[in-house]
């Protein structure tokens, strides 16, 4: 698969799930990304903002097995990965596999429960695979975690921790719909007489591995990524910046460069692709100084100055000065 029909293959899948979430284009856009990247995907918003319907409908869509974890504060470690049990009729210990054993598995409203639990995650995440008792097994290909998260100030939230929010790709907000986009998801659901759209799966588990295939033939020139690295080195020295973005937080911003890039049918990254996703791929990497918070500057408001201060290169791809 080319870049090029990777990039067709995920415009139809978001045609189709915009038919289920309204006026969410760019949200939309972004977990579509972080799908053909290849990493999971933080959304964080405020109750009743059509979280889980998008998860669930780019399940559909992508035609991927698809399981859900309500996490709540009396939520185990072993109700995530599974346990071993005893079998009465055979006499042994036989490993129950927990819901992390899917395609896409949206983890709702993650903060709520406490990192001990939240912690279980952490391996399947980074390296698609769970340990119970000594014994390592793999997770299916694709896996992909949509994890919905509440603002820490919402009550009954626990904030991530650190080592779990860099294993998101990106992190996406979907924010209140307009009055005119409000509108219509009502005159939509009013038209269709059922709670939900019937969305068609376009796609299944191997051509979404075959579209992640794709983007590693997306070119990223020498000049881009000196422009990454630069990045990430000013959120590492900025005075209002305490823990900088990780080397993971590079590899997310081009691999998400790529998908774009693949996404405008181009097999080639632009500056402008890595400006874009900056801020979604970086923010949630960083701590601020705690006199930010009673400032009330967030992260997003310090990579978004960091992105329009640290000068992009001008040079393309010859591909692009071929064309």
């Amino acid at each position: 698969m080319t870049p090029q029909q990777a990039g067709e293959l995920a415009r139809a899948v978001l045609d189709e799930v915009e038919r289920a979430v309204v006026g969410k284009r760019e949200a939309l856009e972004l977990v579509m990304l972080g799908v053909l990247a290849g990493g999971h995907i933080l959304i964080e918003d405020l109750p009743g903002l059509g979280k889980t319907l998008l998860a669930r409908s780019f399940a559909t869509a992508l035609g991927l097995d698809f399981r859900r974890i309500q996490f709540t504060p009396d939520l185990l470690p072993s109700d995530v990965s599974g346990a071993p049990f005893y079998d009465q009729r055979t006499g042994e210990m036989v490993f129950r596999p927990g819901p992390v054993f899917t395609h896409l598995l949206l983890g709702d409203e993650l903060n709520r429960t406490p990192p001990k639990t939240q912690a279980a995650l952490l391996e399947a995440m980074a390296e698609s695979q769970v340990s119970v008792d000594g014994t390592t097994r793999r997770l299916p290909d694709p896996f992909t975690v949509i994890a919905t998260a509440n603002p820490i100030e919402y009550e009954g939230t626990y904030a991530l921790p650190e080592a779990q929010l860099d294993r998101f790709l990106l992190r996406a907000r979907m924010g209140y719909l307009s009055v005119d986009q409000e509108a219509a998801m009502l005159r939509a659901r009013l038209d269709r007489a059922a709670p939900e759209a019937v969305l068609t799966p376009l796609t299944g588990p191997a051509e979404v591995v075959a579209m992640r295939g794709a983007l590693e033939r997306v070119e990223v020139g020498d000049d881009l990524v000196g422009y990454v690295v630069a990045l990430l080195d000013a959120t590492r020295s900025h005075p209002q910046i305490q823990v900088g973005a990780s080397p993971r937080g590079g590899l997310a911003l081009v691999q998400l460069a790529r998908a774009r890039a693949a996404l405008a049918g181009r097999d080639y990254v632009v500056p402008e692709d890595v400006k874009a996703l900056a801020v979604p791929a970086l923010a949630h990497r960083v701590t601020l100084v705690p006199e930010l918070w009673v400032r009330a500057v967030s992260a997003d408001d310090v990579v978004a100055e960091l992105v329009g201060t640290v000068a992009a290169p001008r040079t393309v791809p010859e591909q692009a000065s071929r064309s």
